[in-house]
């Protein structure tokens, strides 16, 4: 897990302010590919999103990428996150933002010059809410406001001096994220000592959502799943590494095996930060290349 992630500055304090309540769990979008595959896509979004996450195929049990990234990173039995992982506050906004564009919410500003990814403005292009609270919450501050995708992470992270915008930082988003994975049956609510205090944990009650995740991740890293893998699936792997916690799903391969994960993923993530051909052809957003470029330049610490 070293090639592909360099250091980026951290804020501990604005971390710890967004997760005071528990220090462990806390198709229009830029330049959409063409062809029949990024059609295919976009169809399999719009049968996840139908009525906003409240209708559709098994709509009920359908986890959105925060979901999926927290879930993964959660300890089964403790319910909690590693004490050590100081990426997954920043990547859980960024996961905001392409879980959006996704939904066809937001979408890049289009501009005569044109800026990386990462430094493109975003605009709402949608305003209706999607039923999910962080992204609603999130829907609403990017309407009074056009930022780059940089920056919204920045912003939503609370990792800003300027005192106008920190209210656009967002609490308690690990725990909240959890909660909602209680709400759909994945996880439950236990009580935990601490030695000095105790605090909510969220141990994995339903393992069957856990292992159909694992599955697609390492389907998709060792080419088992469909070829090219959908961009939500793209997304959600991409986002897992950043946050330093897709070896949780990779435990029970060889070396060998777990060695091309990692090179596969940290290839995924270089192309479709780059947006190439490929990537167009596969439906991803600039929103999405935009995020996954400022993953690039994260610091990989465990």
């Amino acid at each position: 897990m070293s090639s592909g992630l360099t250091q980026r500055r951290r804020n501990v304090v604005g971390d710890n302010v967004d997760d005071s309540g528990s220090p462990g769990p806390t198709p229009a979008s830029g330049s959409v590919g063409s062809g029949m595959d990024a059609r295919a896509d976009a169809d399999r979004d719009d049968d996840y999103d139908d009525a906003d996450g409240k209708g559709g195929k098994g709509a009920n049990n359908k986890l959105t990428l925060l979901e999926e990234v927290l879930l993964m990173g959660l300890k089964d039995a403790q319910g909690y996150l590693s004490f050590w992982n100081d990426n997954i506050s920043y990547v859980l906004r960024g996961c905001i933002l392409m879980e959006l564009s996704l939904r066809s919410r937001v979408k890049t500003v289009m501009e005569i010059r044109k800026r990386p990814y990462a430094e493109r403005l975003i605009e709402v292009i949608d305003e209706r809410p999607t039923g999910e609270v962080l992204l609603d919450e999130a829907l609403k501050l990017m309407k009074i406001d056009q930022q780059s995708i940089t920056n919204w992470i920045d912003l939503l992270s609370g990792e800003t001096w300027n005192l106008l915008k920190i209210n656009y930082q967002l609490k308690q988003v690990r725990e909240r994220i959890a909660k909602g994975l209680v709400d759909k049956g994945v996880l439950r609510t236990e009580k935990r000592n601490f030695v000095l205090f105790d605090m909510a944990t969220h141990p994995v009650s339903d393992h069957t959502v856990k292992d159909e995740l694992i599955k697609r991740t390492v389907d998709c890293l060792l080419g088992r799943g469909p070829q090219p893998p959908d961009r939500r699936t793209v997304a959600m792997v991409c986002a897992a590494y950043a946050a330093n916690v897709l070896e949780n799903a990779l435990v029970h391969l060889s070396h060998a095996q777990r060695e091309a994960c990692f090179q596969r993923v940290d290839e995924m993530l270089q192309e479709h930060a780059a947006l190439t051909q490929k990537a167009l052809s596969g439906g991803t957003t600039e929103v999405m290349a935009g995020v996954l470029s400022v993953y690039t330049k994260m610091d990989n610490i465990l």
